[in-house]
């Protein structure tokens, strides 16, 4: 964990509060914290950062660390790093998604966030258009992973091609992305460890329908962003599920309720309203669809057509 990112953590645990965390380092290199503890001096909570991750998660892991959780598992980390940085490799069968959604993020200074960041491509992609950019996830293992391919500027993965039989393959960082300028925190969506009115733009990429309460991410990303000169981009093909939440908590597709109906329009709708839990009132500037696309082995893609929202204010 960089240095600097001690004079802006907070305790997740102790919001709406907003407590500054006191660091005890251990193991420095340069300026990257590789062992240590941040400590909250008001409910003295503990938050761990071990190998140069820092864990504030405040229910342990999130998606956790047990073996039996898919997003810990090598061949999820596998899929996930295709998905993010094919287009890098070359490869033939790569979406042009993650460009898109850069494109549509303009330039600013200060903080982005990137919630929901998994092995971090939409984190350096924002880190090329802000000051700093910190992607938050709750695994574990996607942290760590994109924490590796920040510092050594590549990381070889073993695709998967048939059965048993895999490839490895590098993915190597492009010159021009600094480094410097990105951090990966594991963290809640739900509880953001990070001051009100601290971002200039924050992300939130196929994460609203894999959350338990999606209008409490979307009022974190609210509190944590500017009042104005701020900009937000969702994007998610919102695939509700009760297995992730309750019906009553989805955002959309329902028929009944006050988010019957499709999920972007009520989103839009929730962003556009200067009254409500999102105010001030966010503006509109685009919306659409990307399709992206996930590898499990060489003969089996998904493909998956996320929409999006940007808005400004």
């Amino acid at each position: 964990m960089k240095k600097t990112l001690l004079d802006l953590l907070i305790c997740p645990s102790c919001l709406p509060e907003e407590i500054p965390l006191k660091g005890t380092i251990r193991e420095i290199s340069g300026e990257d914290i590789l062992e240590g503890v941040l400590s909250c001096p008001q409910c003295r909570r503990s938050y761990p950062v071990e190998h140069g991750v820092a864990n504030l998660d405040p229910n342990g892991s999130g998606r956790g660390t047990s073996s039996e959780n898919k997003y810990e598992t090598a061949p999820v980390i596998s899929s996930y790093l295709w998905s993010h940085y094919a287009d890098i490799l070359k490869d033939e069968n790569a979406s042009d998604a993650y460009r898109r959604w850069a494109d549509l993020i303009q330039p600013h200074d200060g903080l982005a966030i990137d919630a929901g960041a998994a092995v971090g491509r939409f984190t350096f992609e924002m880190g090329q258009r802000s000051d700093l950019a910190v992607g938050l996830d709750n695994s574990h293992a996607f942290i760590k992973t994109a924490r590796e391919l920040m510092v050594y500027r590549k990381i070889t993965v073993a695709l998967k091609q048939e059965g048993n039989i895999t490839t490895d393959v590098t993915v190597s960082l492009p010159p021009d992305w600094d480094s410097g300028k990105v951090e990966f925190i594991v963290a809640d969506a739900l509880m953001l460890p990070i001051p009100s009115g601290s971002a200039g733009s924050l992300s939130s990429l196929n994460l609203v329908d894999k959350v338990p309460r999606p209008m409490t991410h979307l009022e974190e990303m609210n509190r944590v962003i500017r009042k104005a000169g701020a900009q937000f981009l969702l994007s998610d093909p919102f695939s509700w599920s009760e297995e992730t939440a309750p019906e009553e908590e989805w955002l959309g597709g329902t028929t009944n309720g006050p988010y019957a109906g499709k999920g972007l329009d009520n989103i839009v709708a929730l962003l556009n309203d200067g009254r409500n839990r999102l105010s001030p009132r966010w503006n509109i500037t685009s919306r659409g669809e990307v399709w992206w696309r996930i590898r499990t082995h060489a003969n089996h893609f998904e493909q998956i057509r996320s929409c999006y929202v940007k808005a400004s204010r």
